[in-house]
C-alpha cells in the first residue's frame, strides 16, 4: 500500500517567526568546516520551530547535503545535557545523527550542534492527510517509540542537567502536582486569561486527584518532557509508516511518562480519536506500563503543563484561548471543541 502525506485543525503555533539571530556566511561556513571538512553553505533556510534555541537547515555542496545547525540561545548547560540524553537513548530511540558539537561555544558564537538532517514528516503533518491507515500505523509506532524511551530510569525523580543526571526534584514536598497548579493560579497572567470559575474548577479537580497523583511522583524514567506531534518525524518504507527520530530533548526529566502521553494526546477527541487505540496499544505491546484511570491521570499533568504555559508573559492570543478552551475540557470532562 502506497504512504501519502495528505486532517484535522492546526494546533496553536508554538513557535517564532524567525530565529532570534542570523550568522554570517563565513561563520557558517567554519561550523560546517567544523563537522564536515571541505563543505561549504549553499543554502541556508531558518526553521522556525522552537521558541527558546535557533535552528538552521543548511545545504552543503555535497551530494547535496542537509544539516540542521541548532544554536543554544537559552541555557548554554542545554547543549550538552542534549547530547547526553541523546547518547543515552541512541541505540534504542531514534535520534538525529550528530555530525559535531560545541557545548561551551566558540567566540561569538553560542554553543550548538550540527546534526544530519532527519528526511520526514510530522505527525501533525500527516494527520493533514485523514488517511486513517497511516495515522493508526504512526500513532502505533509513536506509542513503541515512547515506551523504548521509558525504559530508562534514574535513581529519582527531577529535573535533569548533563549527563544526564538529576540536578534537583521537580518540587520539594508532599502534593507537588496540586501545589503546582496553585502557584501558577496566582500567577496575573494566568488570572487575566482564565475565567475564575475556570480557575476555581482547575484548583478543585487538582485536589481532589492529589493521591493518585502522588503516586506518579515514585517514577523515575526517562520523560522527554515534548513528546507532541512536531518532534516526532515520521517515515514511511515498504508501505508502513515508523518514527525516523525524536528531536528536541531540552525539557526532558526523570518522572512518569504519563507526562509525555498527556502532551501526545493532549488534542485527542473521544468523539473523534486519532491517535487511540493505536498509541496506547504500541505502548503497552513495546513493554510500557499504564496504570488504572490512565488517560485521566495523564490529562490532569498536562493541564498542570497548560497553567504553567498560561503564566508566561509573552503567550500569543491563539495559544491562549487554545490553552483555555483544552483546559474548561478536562475540568468539563469532555472533548475540546475547536473552530
Amino acid at each position: 500500500m502506497p504512504c501519502m502525506i495528505p486532517g484535522t485543525r492546526d494546533e496553536a503555533r508554538w513557535f517564532r517567526s524567525a530565529p532570534r539571530r542570523t550568522l554570517p556566511a563565513s561563520a557558517l561556513d567554519w561550523i560546517v568546516q567544523a563537522a564536515l571538512p571541505r563543505r561549504r553553505v549553499l543554502e541556508v533556510q531558518p526553521l522556525a520551530d522552537g521558541l527558546r534555541n535557533a535552528n538552521f537547515k543548511l545545504q552543503t555542496d555535497s551530494k547535496p547535503e542537509w544539516i540542521v545547525l541548532r544554536l543554544y540561545e537559552h541555557d548554554a548547560s542545554l547543549c550538552q545535557k542534549e547530547l547526553d540524553v541523546m547518547s543515552l537513548v541512541g541505540r534504542s530511540v531514534p535520534t538525529p545523527e550528530i555530525l559535531h558539537a560545541e557545548p561551551r561555544g566558540l567566540d561569538e558564537i553560542p554553543p550548538f550542534i550540527v546534526m544530519r538532517y532527519v528526511e520526514g514528516v510530522s505527525f501533525h503533518q500527516l494527520k493533514r492527510g485523514g488517511d486513517q491507515n497511516a495515522m493508526a500505523q504512526a500513532a502505533y509506532a509513536a506509542g513503541e517509540t515512547l515506551a523504548a524511551i521509558g525504559h530508562f530510569t534514574f535513581p529519582k525523580a527531577g529535573w535533569l542537567g548533563p549527563g544526564p543526571a538529576v540536578t534537583a526534584p521537580l518540587l520539594d514536598g508532599a502534593d507537588p502536582m496540586p501545589r503546582f497548579v496553585d502557584r501558577c493560579l496566582a500567577s496575573a497572567n494566568l488570572q487575566q486569561r482564565v475565567p475564575a470559575d475556570v480557575q476555581d474548577r482547575i484548583q478543585a479537580l487538582m485536589w481532589s486527584r492529589a493521591a493518585q497523583l502522588a503516586t506518579l511522583g515514585n517514577e523515575a524514567r526517562l520523560v522527554h518532557g515534548d513528546f507532541n506531534r512536531r518532534n516526532l518525524v515520521l517515515r514511511c518504507k515498504a508501505g508502513r509508516w515508523s518514527v525516523a527520530a525524536v528531536l528536541d530533548w531540552e525539557f526532558a526529566v526523570s518522572g512518569s511518562p504519563l507526562a509525555d502521553i498527556g502532551n501526545f494526546l493532549r488534542y485527542e477527541r473521544a468523539s473523534q480519536p486519532l491517535a487511540e487505540p493505536h498509541f496506547s496499544t504500541g505502548y503497552l505491546h513495546a513493554g510500557g506500563i499504564l496504570p488504572e484511570d490512565w488517560r485521566n491521570l495523564a490529562r490532569l499533568i498536562a493541564l498542570n503543563a497548560m497553567c504553567e504555559s498560561l503564566t508566561r508573559d509573552e503567550l500569543p492570543d491563539d495559544v491562549v484561548s487554545e490553552l483555555v478552551e483544552l483546559a474548561r475540557a478536562i475540568v468539563e470532562r469532555r472533548d475540546p471543541q475547536f473552530a
